[in-house]
C-alpha cells in the first residue's frame, strides 16, 4: 500500500541579490519516512528547509503538508504547523537546563509560576520516550554535542513534530553516538515522525533513508527509492557527469624513514606512541573518535606544550615545542577545526596563504603584494580553487575550497611533512574528490602524508600503512594490502 505524501513542493523558486538559489523545485515526501535531501555545497537544499521551518519566504512556488497548501511566514508558524529543524549548529541556550530549553517559552504554570516539578517530570518522560537518560535539570553547557541533540530532538517531539528536518546530525559524533541517534530515529520513524535527512556520508544514506532527492545548482535533478538506487548514480547525479572511481590512482614511491616519533604521551590522551613515517608515504591514523589520534600528531607538531617524547627527522633528533619549531623542519598541519584553527575567515584568501610564510613574498627586503598575488594564483590554478579572485574573503568560499585555502596555506612553506587532520570533513562529494587527488598528488611529488580520518574508506582507499589506535595507544598496524574495514575495527576496538 503506497505511503500518503505528508509535504509536497511545487515550483519553488528563491533568489538572493539575483543569484537563483531555488529554480522550479518540486518533490514529494512521504509520511513516516526517512527521506534523505542530497546535494554538494550551494545545491540549495539549507535554501529549501529555510523556506520551510519560516526562516526564508519563497519567491515563488507552493508548499502543501497533507495536502493543504501552506504560508510559513516565521519560524513559530512552522512549530504550529507541527515542523522543527534542528540545524548544524544547535539551538539551544547553554546557560538554561535541560527542561528549560526543551519547554522554552511554553514552561507549564501553577498560581501564575513556573511549575518547575512538573516541567523537569514531563521533560524526564519525554527523554525517556527516545530512551535518553539525560538528567532534565543539567544545564545544558555541560552536556556533549551528542546529548544537546538528544534535547533539540526531545523538543521537536515536546512541540508534536511530524516532520524533522535534520541537517548533517552525525558530523561531529562518535561512531557510538552516531549509533545511538539512528535507534532514535528508528523510534521516532515507528511513531509515524517524517525524517528529512541531510548528510553527505553516503554510508549513512543507504542506512538509514527509504527515500531520497537529489539537487543540484538550485533544481530538482532526481528523486527514488534508496532501494532502487546505487551509489554511483546518486554521486553521478549531484555531481553533474559520472564518477568512475572515487579514489584515484596511487604512483607515489615510498623511500626512506623521514619522521620517527618515540614515546610521545602527554599524560592523558596519549600514551607512550612510537611511529615511524617515509618519504612519499601516505600514513594513515584510524581509530574512534577520542581514541587520541589527533593528540598524538599535536604533539608532534608542538602544539600541546604538555607532551613528552622523543622526534627523529632523517635521523636526527629534534627539538620540536611548538608549531614554529614544527614548521621549520619542515612540518605543516591541517587541523580538524578549518574555520576556528586553519583559516581568517574574514581576511581574503590571498592573506591566508601567506599567512604562516609571508616571506615567500618579499622583494629587495620589503613585502611585495604582487609577488603575494602571484603565489596564491599558482595555487588558486593547481589545486582548482573556486573564487572569482585571490581578494575573495575566505568566509564565502564553500567547505572544499576552504579546505583547498588551507592545503595552499601550507604549501607555500614547502613542508616535506604534511598532517592532515579529518580533511574531507563537512565537504560534499566532488569536492572530497578533488582533496583526494591532492593528497595523492603530494605523495607522487614525495611528500610524506599522515591522514588522520574517522571515514573508513578513506583510509582503505588512500593509505600505504596504517596506525590503528585505541585508549591514547597504538593497538595494531596494516599494510595497504591487508587493509580492511574489519581488521581495523578489530585493532579500533582494542582486539588483537
Amino acid at each position: 500500500m503506497e505511503k500518503k505524501k505528508i509535504l509536497e513542493f511545487q515550483n519553488i523558486s528563491k533568489s538572493f541579490v539575483g543569484v537563483k538559489a531555488l529554480s522550479d523545485v518540486s518533490f514529494s515526501v512521504r509520511e513516516g519516512e526517512v527521506h534523505a535531501l542530497l546535494g554538494e555545497n550551494g545545491a540549495g537544499k539549507s535554501t529549501l528547509m529555510k523556506i520551510l521551518s519560516g526562516a526564508y519566504m519563497k519567491d515563488a512556488g507552493k508548499v502543501f503538508l497533507d495536502g493543504q497548501e501552506i504560508q510559513v511566514k516565521n519560524t513559530k508558524e512552522s512549530e504550529r504547523l507541527g515542523i522543527s529543524i534542528i540545524y548544524q549548529e544547535l539551538n539551544l541556550i547553554p546557560e538554561l537546563s535541560v527542561a528549560e530549553n526543551i519547554f522554552l517559552d511554553r514552561q507549564p504554570k501553577r498560581n501564575g509560576f513556573i511549575d518547575w516539578k512538573q516541567m523537569n517530570q514531563d521533560a524526564e518522560k519525554i527523554l525517556e520516550g527516545i530512551d535518553m537518560k539525560i538528567p532534565p535539570k543539567m544545564i545544558v553547557s555541560t552536556l556533549s554535542v551528542a546529548q544537546r541533540q538528544m534535547v533539540e530532538i526531545a523538543k521537536a517531539v515536546s512541540l508534536g513534530a511530524r516532520l524533522v528536518i535534520m541537517d548533517e546530525p552525525t558530523s561531529t559524533l562518535t561512531e557510538g553516538e552516531t549509533r545511538k541517534l539512528f535507534q532514535v530515529i528508528s523510534s521516532l520513524k515507528q511513531r509515524g515522525i517524517t525524517i528529512i535527512y541531510i548528510s553527505h556520508r553516503m554510508d549513512e544514506i543507504f542506512e538509514i533513508c527509504d527515500s531520497y532527492t537529489i539537487l543540484r545548482d538550485g533544481t530538482f535533478i532526481s528523486s527514488g527509492d534508496i532501494a532502487d538506487v546505487s551509489l554511483d548514480k546518486i554521486i553521478e547525479d549531484m555531481v553533474g557527469r559520472p564518477l568512475t572511481q572515487v579514489f584515484p590512482e596511487r604512483n607515489n614511491k615510498i623511500g626512506d624513514v623521514i619522521l620517527e616519533a618515540k614515546n610521545i604521551s602527554n599524560g592523558k590522551e596519549v600514551k607512550d606512541v612510537s611511529f615511524t613515517l617515509r618519504k612519499g608515504e601516505i600514513l594513515g591514523f584510524a581509530g574512534l573518535v577520542g581514541a587520541g589520534r589527533s593528540e598524538t600528531l599535536k604533539a608532534v607538531f608542538g602544539a600541546d606544550k604538555k607532551a613528552k617524547g622523543e622526534i627523529y627527522m632523517k635521523g636526527q633528533r629534534v627539538n620540536i615545542r611548538s608549531p614554529k619549531d614544527a614548521i621549520r623542519y619542515g612540518i605543516g598541519f591541517l587541523p580538524e577545526e578549518r574555520k576556528k584553527e586553519g583559516l581568517v575567515t574574514d581576511l581574503a584568501i590571498v592573506d591566508n596563504v601567506l599567512m604562516v610564510k609571508p616571506e615567500n613574498a618579499m622583494h629587495h627586503g620589503l613585502f611585495s603584494m604582487k609577488k603575494a598575488e602571484e603565489i596564491c594564483q599558482k595555487y588558486i590554478e593547481e589545486l582548482l580553487i573556486k573564487t572569482p579572485s585571490d581578494q575573495q574573503k575566505a568566509k564565502f568560499l564553500s567547505g572544499g575550497n576552504q579546505q583547498k585555502v588551507v592545503v595552499a596555506k601550507w604549501l607555500n612553506c614547502e613542508p616535506e611533512i604534511i598532517i592532515l587532520d579529518e580533511p574531507t570533513r563537512g565537504i560534499d562529494v566532488n569536492a572530497k574528490r578533488e582533496i583526494y587527488n591532492i593528497i595523492v598528488k603530494l605523495a607522487e611529488q614525495g611528500k610524506s602524508i599522515i591522514l588522520i580520518s574517522s571515514e573508513m574508506s578513506e583510509i582503505i582507499g588512500l593509505c600505504d600503512r596504517v596506525n590503528i589506535m585505541s585508549e591514547g595507544r597504538i593497538s595494531g598496524e596494516l599494510s595497504r594490502e591487508e587493509l580492511s574495514q574489519e581488521r581495523i575495527m578489530k585493532f579500533a576496538t582494542g582486539g588483537c
